[in-house]
């Protein structure tokens, strides 16, 4: 098993040479794994691994040990991190995930590499499924990408059953987050109540979720050139606006997607839900108007050209 996935890995080029490595190390078996393929594949040398002790349950600290003990083991640098939360509204996860990535960022900019994370398939289709109920955008249907910037996630075609054989067969041991297990956070009723469901639905039900997005993201491919060509082609190769008659005349499917393309653009990021603005937006009729988009996103009209821009 752990010669079959090491080779699967290599094989996919996620963590190939030139760039270095920055492992995200929670001390679960996924991060392990990942971390493990890593040394294997490039050299303790080449690797860092980063961890974050955000110290908001009993025992987060033996999960610091135990990320510092296997990365001596490894002969890998590791990078601690100990945050504190300012008390306040907000979730707390999307705190904790802004938080490690940020760490990771930092490092990989400052060494040119790539970050590598132990997405499992059995995420993709906790992912797609959670995104699915709650988010209005196809985006949800997409799942994550295998490469993302400067973000690769190497085991992303393996499932969470060969993740653990594959440490288990390598005796490296991890650690078990109990926050895992809690009803409270969606993301675990979809993995141990929705997933099991749709199992007991059709057996094949995971491998079909992930077949229709893997479908669906060779489909993206075709309409993110069409949204491109549109873009380039309106004004002269003038990518962030788009001639406002031109944008009216789309069909209304390719009208919804370069909308949300210059949204997203403007924000530097995902703006969910602009591209249901589509039609108020072929509507506008003069010169200066403006339509909020959600998200500090607004699309602007003036001498019959369109954008979008964030708010100051």
């Amino acid at each position: 098993m752990s010669t079959d996935l090491l080779a699967r890995v290599e094989a996919g080029g996620l963590m190939a040479a030139p760039r270095s490595l920055v492992a995200l190390l929670s001390g679960g078996r996924d991060s392990v794994c990942v971390l493990d393929l890593a040394v294997r594949t490039r050299g303790p040398g080449a690797v860092v691994a980063v961890h974050v002790d955000y110290g908001l349950r009993p025992g987060s600290h033996e999960d610091a040990d135990f990320c510092a003990s296997l990365c001596e083991r490894l002969e890998v640098e590791l990078v601690t991190e100990r945050p504190v939360r300012v008390e306040g509204p907000g979730n707390l996860q999307a705190w904790a995930r802004d938080l490690r990535y940020s760490a990771a960022a930092r490092l990989a900019e400052g060494r040119d590499a790539t970050i590598v994370t132990g997405h499992t398939a059995d995420d993709q289709v906790e992912t797609i499924l959670y995104r699915l109920a709650s988010s209005p955008s196809r985006r949800a249907l997409l799942g994550m990408k295998e490469r993302d910037g400067r973000l690769a996630r190497p085991l992303l075609g393996t499932t969470r059953a060969e993740v653990t054989a594959y440490v288990e067969e390598r005796g490296l041991g991890w650690r078990e987050d109990p926050t895992n297990a809690e009803e409270a956070y969606a993301r675990n009723r979809v993995r141990h109540g929705l997933v099991p469901e749709l199992e007991a639905i059709h057996p094949a039900a995971v491998a079909n979720v992930l077949r229709t997005a893997a479908l669906l993201r060779d489909e993206a491919e075709i309409l993110d050139r069409l949204v491109a060509d549109e873009l380039d082609g309106s004004l002269g190769a003038s990518r962030g606006r788009i001639a406002h008659a031109r944008f009216a005349e789309l069909s209304p499917a390719l009208r919804r997607l370069v909308l949300q393309r210059l949204a997203d653009a403007a924000a530097g990021r995902p703006v969910p839900g602009a591209a249901r603005f589509a039609e108020q937006v072929a509507g506008l009729t003069r010169g200066g108007s403006r339509l909020d988009l959600g998200d500090g996103v607004r699309a602007v009209l003036e001498g019959g050209v369109l954008r979008a821009e964030r708010d100051a």
